[in-house]
């Protein structure tokens, strides 16, 4: 994989995360507790689980090729749908209920109350399930593990020093519609290949 594509993936990424309730939770939890706190717990959380999806990536492709496109186009399809459909304002109120435990005197429990939090907010997530589905569409779990956990560890400092900020310039209805037209693209493209291959 060329540095092009890791920049792809990491693009993608962090335009999925922008709009995703974890981002939210980092964004309140920021308000509670110190944003290095923030930034240490949640993008350790993260990168656990980018660990998580490229070993499940990596078992998509012991399946035969046609069953394992045929999965990773519906999956891309499926984050398309959630995007388009699924209202921002569900995602900010989910972010913001998951947040609401946080309120930590120590470094080392605010730390550890920011990897519980995105830790479990995370899981099935979009990001986590596409990282899956890019790992075996490319082949590269490497690459695609660390595309990926730059784009959410860089999401994870903007949410925690500067998502209300970013809020003003992009709102999140706008972030979702993009990231559900790359889906979109990516599910048809990868279907039609499959059928045309």
């Amino acid at each position: 994989m060329n540095i092009g594509a890791m920049l792809g993936i990491f693009a993608l990424m962090f335009l999925l995360e922008l709009p995703d309730k974890t981002m939210i939770a980092t964004i309140v939890m920021s308000t509670r507790a110190r944003p290095s706190s923030v930034i240490l717990g949640a993008s350790s959380a993260f990168i656990v689980h980018m660990a998580i999806a490229v070993t499940a990536g990596g078992l998509l492709t012991l399946l035969p090729g046609h069953i394992k496109d045929t999965i990773v186009g519906l999956l891309f399809l499926g984050g398309a749908a959630y995007l388009f459909f699924v209202p921002e304002e569900r995602e900010e109120a989910e972010g913001a209920r998951e947040a609401e435990p946080e309120h930590a005197a120590g470094r080392w429990r605010e730390i550890a109350t920011a990897f519980g939090i995105i830790f479990i907010g995370e899981f099935g997530d979009l990001t986590q399930i596409q990282a899956a589905n890019l790992a075996a569409k490319t082949h590269q779990p490497y690459q695609v593990f660390a595309a990926s956990s730059a784009a959410l560890v860089c999401v994870t400092v903007l949410g925690a020093y500067g998502g209300r900020m970013l809020q003003r310039f992009l709102p999140l209805k706008v972030i979702r519609g993009i990231g559900g037209l790359i889906f979109t693209g990516l599910g048809i493209y990868t279907l039609v290949s499959l059928c045309l291959g």
